[in-house]
């Protein structure tokens, strides 16, 4: 399973982003300070470091020099409200493989973790670049659905929709998990936005694909 290092001291952004990590197939670990995700990222146990820049004790550009004078190799991305392009070209001509400027997607997050992460076994969740559940393909490189062989279009958010499904097949997802995941923290929690993407997906995919659970969520069938 994919480690991911998470370095946010804002509480509220480093539990939706575990429990984002976690509900999509990742092993995530949380730190606040700067001192303790070098000394975490040092120790070789992960993946990926996503790193804020405003952390204490070592804001997120002396961490990311420090690990990169000890020569450690760990890709990096930055998460910051900082979003000139001097803070964007000061991070990647530190080191660091990609930048996430807040608030953000989640699905954008997920596919710029994907990007960085070179391995050749991805896990028991993911194997390899294509996803399967009975008639239902999802290819994350060309990021195409199809259904018995039949290409789907699908816009970003029904894609992602798609994949949380995939990552869990048979399993009851609720409203929350899924705006969480796709829609990002700063979501509005009432919206019904969930129960509109899952009317457009059965359209497209089929009235029986993914089915109710009263009272509890969505599930693949």
């Amino acid at each position: 399973m994919i480690r991911i290092l998470i370095a946010e001291d804002e509480e509220r952004i480093s539990r939706f982003i575990e429990k984002g990590l976690r509900a999509a197939g990742y092993a995530p670990t949380v730190v606040a300070d700067g001192v303790t995700a070098v000394d975490y990222a040092s120790s070789g146990e992960f993946d990926l470091l996503l790193l804020d820049i405003g952390l204490p004790r070592l804001d997120g550009y002396a961490v990311l020099a420090a690990l990169r004078r000890s020569q450690v190799g760990i890709p990096v991305i930055f998460l910051t409200a900082r979003g000139s392009s001097t803070d964007t070209v000061a991070a990647l001509e530190g080191g660091a493989d990609d930048y996430i400027v807040k608030p953000f997607h989640f699905e954008e997050l997920v596919a710029r973790i994907r990007a960085r992460i070179r391995k050749g076994d991805t896990g028991d969740v993911l194997a390899g670049s294509v996803m399967r559940y009975g008639p239902l393909e999802l290819n994350l490189l060309t990021r195409t659905v199809s259904v018995d062989g039949r290409v789907v279009e699908l816009s970003a958010r029904e894609f992602a929709l798609v994949e949380m499904f995939l990552l869990h097949p048979g399993q009851v997802l609720s409203r929350q998990q899924l705006l969480s995941h796709v829609w990002g923290y700063d979501f509005d929690g009432t919206s019904n936005v969930v129960d509109v993407y899952v009317r457009q997906l059965r359209m497209k995919l089929g009235a029986d694909r993914i089915l109710t659970t009263r009272g509890a969520g969505y599930r693949l069938s």
